[in-house]
């Protein structure tokens, strides 16, 4: 074989695996702007040591900054396999810190600070009605959709527009000081840094990749967008997966909420996960999960993610205004569809 006929067959086999593997294609656009970005730091610096010590310290802002937002886009990657869309995340996020600052106010009109328990107790109890105030509302968006029978895109805007304006009106008047001790939670260094909202990216990412490819109810998720009548007929409860798709989505959420209270010690009702639900959806797409449903992963969701936020910080670093960031992610959302229309027309 001539080397001209070698590298034709290395591209081929490259475009194919691009082509038919999203986490191939997702993994090296990854890789690609991690050097670019690598390259943007510069190397200008006394020593190896000083260098890595600098690039190793973006890294960990850059993933520490986007934990969050990509708890949450976990949760919506299990909606849009089921081919769903969740639309409420961001406005359920400042609903459910919401109800964690009114149980843990430090005050003494705050809830349980009123009844005497204060410390871990308080936190615990509060913790846990965050993550059911998620799972609430949640369940609302899964009622409406599955038994509701309204399309998911209407019911989700509905309750997002709910959400954030209830939120504000009771919260107007609440003044809500938070716990030095509760910001342990996120703030806890662990080598010197600032790692446990990553930590906990990572293993929420990890536990939802073996609940989607290791048990029943993952595998009824990717049914149910693959062909829901299908998934009807062989038996699967389409409302109640569907339902709990919803669920898991808004206590996603919920754990959001609460690393966001424990990082900064508030919460700004106006604004809080203001933008959330389309850079979820960026990152769940451009780690290749298909938006009519079926076919998509958690580690795409990661590496997804990982793209959104390298690309924000190399915007940053290379000077572009903030107001055309947004545009770079809308370029990349739609590329990304494209690629997905294109692989099935194929």
């Amino acid at each position: 074989m001539t080397e001209k006929a070698r590298q034709e067959s290395f591209f081929k086999r490259f475009a194919a695996k691009w082509q038919a593997n999203p986490l191939y294609s997702t993994g090296a656009v990854l890789i690609l702007m991690v050097i670019v970005q690598t390259f943007a730091l510069g190397f200008n610096y006394p020593s190896f040591g000083a260098w890595f010590a600098n690039w190793s310290k973006n890294w960990i802002n850059l993933l520490r900054n986007n934990a969050g937002v990509g708890i949450v886009a976990l949760g919506m990657t299990f909606v849009i396999i089921s081919g769903g869309i969740d639309l409420a995340v961001g406005s359920t996020l400042p609903a459910v810190g919401a109800v964690l600052m009114v149980f843990i106010n430090e005050y003494p009109t705050g809830l349980l600070t009123a009844a005497g328990i204060t410390g871990l107790p308080a936190f615990i109890i509060g913790i846990l009605a965050a993550l059911l105030m998620g799972c609430l509302i949640g369940s609302v968006n899964g009622a409406l959709v599955s038994w509701g029978k309204i399309p998911p895109f209407i019911a989700t805007l509905g309750t997002m527009k709910i959400c954030r304006s209830v939120t504000q009106h009771f919260m107007q008047t609440v003044g809500v000081k938070v716990p030095r001790a509760f910001l342990n939670i996120a703030n806890a260094k662990i080598g010197g840094e600032i790692i446990l909202p990553i930590i906990y990216w990572l293993v929420i990412a990890l536990l939802l990749h073996l609940i989607s490819r290791k048990t029943p109810f993952g595998r009824h998720v990717y049914a149910i967008g693959s062909n829901e009548r299908a998934a009807r007929l062989s038996g699967i409860n389409v409302e109640r997966v569907k339902a709990l798709v919803y669920v898991i989505s808004g206590m996603l959420v919920a754990v959001t909420a609460v690393i966001q209270v424990a990082r900064i010690g508030s919460m700004d009702y106006a604004n809080a996960g203001s933008g959330y639900e389309m850079d979820a959806i960026a990152a769940v797409v451009v780690g290749g999960t298909s938006m009519s449903g079926g076919k998509g992963s958690m580690m795409g969701t990661i590496l997804g993610m990982l793209i959104i936020a390298v690309m924000n910080n190399l915007l940053n670093l290379v000077g572009v205004p903030p107001f055309l960031r947004e545009a770079f992610k809308g370029f990349i959302v739609i590329a990304a569809v494209l690629l997905q229309k294109k692989e099935k027309a194929s």
